[in-house]
């Protein structure tokens, strides 16, 4: 496994925005699980590895607040960011020694693939075609794709888009832009890296709704201070995994056993981080077979 960092993008005004309606309090949220000291890891192995080196780096979104949002101090906070702390606690790295790159949608593959990463967290939907490039861990939360409108909107679901000639967002290389084309005209689906300008879009009127998993769109809204709203209906099951270099099955079979015996930890990640408006807390998906 190559330990090589990835030079983090310049973030969007959008997404600065974003962080000043949340008043940055999201980065505060969670704590820094306790380090394990004493794990001990077979030579050669992606766990040894990484201990050995004493840091990781994990790619993770820097725009989605609850999930992973960039704050003012440069770190990301959110659910995906306290599970990418357990790991590295796990293998015996301290938070402080975790390096965060920005990995949007549309190259998630790419940095595992070239080994800018070690593994990504990242609202990472588990499918067939992913599986084909990268390998999964997980899932370790099951989330549902749904629509955000402005709060005065009309629509009441998925089936009313193409009706009301609606534009829908959603952002390149992701599973609900995919998913969206069965409810809407081609035409009429806008695309862009981060879900952040989608909200603009939203905001100023190009577009009449977004579309990603329930949970992401929550903080989106609670960053809106009532402006949006969402439709609550969500059309599709989304499994989010965390991935890591195809075919590295001790490292996969380390995570789920991390996350099958950190319930606690689990607990008081979602607490802290989306659970501010999804209060009750998820239980842990039924773990996919190591490939």
């Amino acid at each position: 496994m190559r330990l090589r960092g990835l030079l983090v993008g310049t973030v969007t005004a959008a997404l600065a925005l974003s962080m000043t309606a949340c008043g940055d309090k999201g980065n505060d949220a969670g704590t820094n699980p306790p380090v394990n000291t004493e794990a001990k890891f077979d030579e050669g192995t992606t766990m040894a590895t990484l201990q050995k080196a004493g840091k990781v780096t994990i790619g993770t979104k820097f725009d989605q607040p609850l999930f992973g949002l960039k704050g003012l101090d440069g770190k990301p906070a959110g659910f995906d960011v306290e599970i990418g702390k357990l790991i590295a606690a796990k293998l015996g790295i301290s938070a402080d020694k975790i390096e965060w790159v920005e990995t949007p949608s549309k190259i998630r593959e790419e940095v595992i693939e070239q080994g800018k990463v070690d593994f990504v967290v990242a609202t990472y939907t588990i499918n067939d075609k992913r599986k084909e490039r990268i390998s999964f861990a997980g899932p370790y939360y099951e989330a549902g794709q749904d629509l955000m409108v402005k709060k005065d909107s009309d629509i009441a679901g998925p089936e009313a888009l193409k009706a009301a000639n609606a534009k829908v967002c959603s952002v390149t290389g992701s599973t609900p832009a995919e998913k969206i084309k069965q409810y809407v005209d081609a035409a009429n689906i806008v695309l862009f890296d981060v879900y952040s300008k989608c909200a603009d879009a939203l905001r100023t009127g190009q577009v009449q709704a977004v579309t990603t998993d329930n949970v992401i769109l929550l903080g989106l809204i609670d960053a809106s201070k009532g402006d949006f709203k969402l439709v609550g209906k969500p059309f599709t099951k989304e499994p989010y995994g965390i991935g890591i270099e195809k075919g590295d099955t001790k490292f996969c079979e380390f995570i789920h056993k991390t996350l099958s015996e950190s319930s606690a930890e689990y607990e008081k990640a979602w607490k802290d981080t989306a659970g501010k408006v999804a209060p009750e807390t998820p239980k842990l998906p039924t773990l996919a077979t190591c490939s």
